[in-house]
């Protein structure tokens, strides 16, 4: 393997908070061990343009408490094809860029992976996005940042659920991973969660719904994952409560994009700080084709296609203990 002299970093995808932490982790594990770094903006699009800056120690000072990714994160159409991925390769190479640590998830690693099986270009991964659907790692960069967002603002929620003696149905992000909807849910003492691995059916949630009244409930709040399949959307399970269950003061509200925003928490910064040191070492043990993950407080590698192939499970004693709380 070539030795490394430089390296790229770069974001893609959603941005989650957390990925500047990762960007400044990188940066200054190359200066710690005396290499080059560029910072690619723009994802593989900017990879495509040649939109490069050398970065060095002092270019990332004041950016671990900031959100968002100053290196900015786009989808590009262009990488998708063998000529863009070969024009990203030519402007690496005219940048002597030797290596490259890729910060996303899903569609940046499978990227990544074409990308190092076509031009033998090292790479490795950090998994940033706030679904924490990727496998490999217990955390995905953003996670936890995500959840202390949601459940801050459920709190303020059901203060006003309470005052009014209403139902609230909360739209949390987690199109394909119910992870964001079942810990908040906990976390904020929901009565329902409905998640994308648990189909609680529409007659469940109204049997269980009138149980909740029954019992001397006055308001619920209901936590729903954008990937819940029981309705098309959370508008239509409020139509549908507001038909069957006429007693109910019926509300919705969608979280949004304000999961993905904001200060990242002190164990994102961490987890960050961690898992940029792991990626620059890694690369220059002569790695590569791996994702830095979180497993049992350890810092671990695991190849990018189980983290692309693989299918995140659920925690259904989680399931047990909502279940359980909700009585």
């Amino acid at each position: 393997m070539t030795k490394i002299n430089k390296i790229g970093v770069f974001t893609s995808g959603g941005d989650s908070p957390g990925m500047n932490a990762a960007i400044r982790a990188v940066v200054r594990t190359c200066a710690y061990h005396g290499i080059g770094c560029v910072g690619i903006y723009r994802g593989y699009q900017g990879m495509i343009e040649g939109d490069f800056e050398e970065l060095n120690a002092r270019s990332v000072r004041g950016i671990i408490n900031k959100g968002g990714t100053f290196l900015k994160s786009a989808r590009s159409q262009d990488f998708r094809t063998a000529e863009g991925r070969a024009q990203a390769h030519e402007n690496l190479k005219k940048a002597n860029i030797d290596a490259l640590v890729a910060i996303g998830g899903d569609g940046t690693f499978t990227g990544a992976m074409i990308f190092n099986k076509e031009h033998k270009f090292p790479v490795i991964g950090i998994p940033g996005t706030i679904d924490n659907d990727i496998v490999g790692t217990t955390h995905t960069l953003g996670y936890d940042t995500a959840l202390n967002t949601a459940v801050e603002v459920l709190d303020k929620i059901r203060d006003t659920a309470s005052s009014h003696d209403r139902l609230f149905f909360i739209e949390v992000m987690g199109r394909d991973a119910g992870h964001i909807a079942l810990n908040v849910g906990i976390g904020a003492g929901a009565e329902e969660i409905l998640i994308p691995e648990e189909n609680l059916g529409l007659d469940r949630l109204i049997e269980s719904l009138d149980r909740s009244k029954k019992s001397g409930k006055s308001s619920s709040i209901v936590i729903v994952s954008e990937g819940d399949n029981i309705g098309k959307n959370v508008f239509e399970l409020k139509d549908y409560v507001d038909q069957n269950l006429p007693g109910y003061d019926v509300r919705v509200s969608v979280l949004g994009h304000m999961q993905r925003g904001g200060s990242p928490s002190c164990f994102d910064r961490v987890l960050a700080s961690r898992m940029g040191v792991k990626a620059v070492e890694s690369l220059l043990d002569g790695k590569s084709d791996l994702m830095v993950g979180l497993v049992n407080d350890k810092i671990v590698l695991n190849p990018l296609e189980r983290a692309i192939k693989g299918q995140t499970k659920i925690n259904k004693n989680l399931i047990r203990v909502s279940d359980i709380m909700s009585v």
